[in-house]
């Protein structure tokens, strides 16, 4: 009987995976036309879908713009070579290069709307925070009356987005404006060039847990995110790369960096109250790191205390805050949105945020997950001592690019589920993206070029086909 060989083998397996990659991708491409469909029949019905080309927060305006040619440039040079440079150039050069390439590909989506309306005017609305820096003259006094004002339907009520988040989301404008970058440009360009450091940030993270050729093969990618439509300009774009960076920070070795990445993660804390999630993040990055586990978690928790101790003693108590919040939300559209609509429509939102590479990345990735899951089962009927080691040395063996994904993707469940991310989410989710295309490491070199021509694709086919609101 004849058998096959080793070699054989090998290109029938992969040639499997290719085909399931791209059932997955089906899959996705269903998902999003089921969104986009269901969510006309709805919007024709009356329902308070508050969102014309559901799932996204936009509105159906097909248009070019004089970004256009910018970002078509950008696309190319990234696809036809950054797969293979980042697997080869020296790494602070590249994290230069990624940096400005994410800067040229989200100000070029920007400026597909023109540079008045796509970039200097995004945060200017009524609703936007902005709107309420003038007013601020006493910083303590703000910070001690914020919960104050979050509820709707008096006289100062704070503006939409500002009542959305905790104090700290609207400090970060009110200090531009100190140190003499306020208005609208300057607050736009700082959405843009800090939102861009995920580039170099999440890629520092998987080279300090011992991942570097994973953060070279994950970069193009992050440069190249379709989330890049939102991060210029939104101020979840500043969300995303402070998120990042103390995420990073937090994997670096030394105390030093494990404090200033709890820092960062307390004060992200106070930019939104759904960022208490990124503790399951700030956790995988602890377990992963190779030494000095529990020094850097007392070092991060002391970190992220002070900010938490700072805006305590300044007046403003988080608990106060979020439950004020979710008397806010449905306050507003959130009472009119349907859940059993976004629900799922949200993942949608997803796709279109992360891109058409996220499905296939994750099934690669819940399969190389499949063999450190069995060692924690079998760990998980010893002793509660060798359960909780058991446990621990499988998610170590996992590795960060299947336990940081997984994190992410666990962040973003939780989220959805909770109610209280019903649309939107393509920018919301964008702290919580960035760390699921982690999972592009584990997607056949071969295939690199063509998932990034579709992420590429993606972004510019939502920024030309729709006119999006921050």
């Amino acid at each position: 009987m004849r058998t096959s060989s080793p070699l054989q083998q090998a290109p029938e397996q992969s040639a499997r995976r290719v085909d399931a990659d791209l059932v997955v991708l089906g899959v996705e491409v269903v998902l999003v036309a089921a969104a986009v469909g269901v969510g006309m029949v709805l919007n024709a019905r009356g329902v308070g879908l508050h969102a014309d080309a559901a799932p996204i927060y936009a509105t159906w305006r097909p248009h070019v713009g004089w970004g256009t040619p910018a970002a078509l440039l950008v696309a190319a040079g990234v696809v036809g070579w950054g797969a293979r440079w980042a697997r080869t150039a020296r790494w602070g050069r590249l994290l230069v290069a990624g940096y400005l390439a994410a800067v040229a590909w989200t100000m070029s989506l920007a400026l597909v709307d023109g540079w008045s309306a796509g970039f200097t005017q995004r945060l200017t609305p009524q609703a936007e925070y902005l709107h309420e820096v003038p007013a601020i003259t006493d910083i303590p006094a703000t910070v001690a009356g914020f919960s104050a004002r979050i509820l709707d339907f008096q006289p100062d009520s704070w503006s939409t987005h500002t009542a959305g988040h905790p104090p700290g989301a609207l400090l970060a404008f009110v200090v531009l404006d100190r140190v003499g970058l306020g208005g609208p440009t300057a607050a736009a360009l700082a959405c843009v060039l800090v939102g861009a450091t995920v580039t170099v940030s999440v890629p520092v993270a998987l080279r300090a847990l011992g991942a570097a050729q994973s953060a070279r093969t994950v970069l193009p990618f992050l440069v190249l995110l379709p989330g890049s439509v939102w991060v210029g300009v939104s101020a979840d774009g500043i969300f995303a790369g402070v998120v990042a960076a103390g995420l990073a920070l937090l994997a670096v070795r030394g105390r030093v960096a494990a404090v200033a990445g709890g820092l960062l993660l307390g004060v992200a804390l106070y930019l939104s109250y759904g960022f208490v999630l990124v503790g399951i993040a700030a956790l995988a990055v602890l377990v992963l790191r190779s030494r000095d586990r529990w020094p850097a978690l007392l070092a991060g928790l002391a970190g992220a205390g002070a900010v938490v101790l700072a805006f305590t003693l300044a007046g403003f108590w988080w608990l106060d805050g979020y439950h004020l919040v979710v008397e806010r939300y449905y306050q507003g559209w959130g009472a009119d949105r349907p859940y059993g609509y976004w629900v799922w429509a949200n993942l949608a939102a997803l796709v279109v945020c992360a891109g058409p590479v996220l499905g296939p990345a994750l099934r690669r990735t819940a399969r190389a997950a499949v063999r450190p899951a069995r060692s924690a089962a079998a760990a998980w009927r010893g002793s509660s001592r060798h359960r909780v080691i058991g446990l621990l040395d499988a998610l170590r063996a996992a590795g960060p690019t299947v336990l940081l994904p997984l994190a992410a993707a666990l962040m973003v469940s939780a989220a959805n589920l909770s109610g209280l991310s019903k649309a939107e989410v393509e920018r919301i989710w964008l702290p919580f993206v960035v760390w699921l295309l982690v999972a592009t490491a584990h997607l056949p070199p071969r295939a690199h070029r063509w998932w990034l021509a579709g992420q590429a694709l993606t972004a510019l086919a939502v920024n030309h086909l729709l006119w999006t609101v921050s």
